[in-house]
């Protein structure tokens, strides 16, 4: 597979998943500057998507907790920005979502996914696998987060979890 064209810039991406309904303040804050927002599903509904467009462009998926046939929910997105081609799912397609499923179903530089509400960053071969963890309400005993994604070049060069304020 040929790697698309760089745009020579850098971007920088917002990543976050499992809202359930809640967009916390401090979302507006971290995510502040991106240039668009992936959702990685259990969305919970239009209003989320609404409070996330005051910060950037949204593109989302579903997850198994959102309605299915919800117009503005796709069950993928992928999408290329400055040469480097990323890849959104819920992860539950694959029961219990691993890097190595991810990374064996899927294409992409960057494959993002949410579902098991844990935080996580691996890189393999080349590619990035990420989970932002759950930016919504508390559970499982872990810390809401999100993550930003820098893009320069043809390469996804960083990736930053944030902790959000509980």
């Amino acid at each position: 597979m040929t790697a698309p064209a760089s745009d020579g810039g850098t971007h920088l991406i917002g990543l976050i998943s499992d809202t359930h309904g809640l967009v916390r303040p401090g979302v507006h804050r971290v995510l502040a500057g991106v240039e668009l927002i992936l959702h990685a599903g259990d969305v919970g509904g239009d209003d989320v998507l609404d409070e996330l467009a005051l910060i950037a462009p949204v593109l989302a998926v579903f997850g198994n907790t959102d309605p299915p046939g919800t117009p503005r929910l796709s069950a993928e997105v992928v999408r290329v920005v400055g040469g480097v081609t990323i890849h959104v799912s819920h992860g539950h397609e694959l029961g219990s979502p691993t890097p190595a499923k991810l990374l064996e179903r899927y294409a992409g530089d960057v494959l993002v996914y949410g579902h098991t509400h844990r935080q996580l960053v691996t890189h393999v071969g080349g590619r990035l696998v990420v989970n932002p963890g759950a930016a919504g309400p508390r559970r499982f005993n872990v810390v809401p987060s999100v993550a930003r994604l820098t893009v320069t070049g043809n390469v996804a060069s960083s990736v930053e979890i944030i902790d959000l304020p509980a």
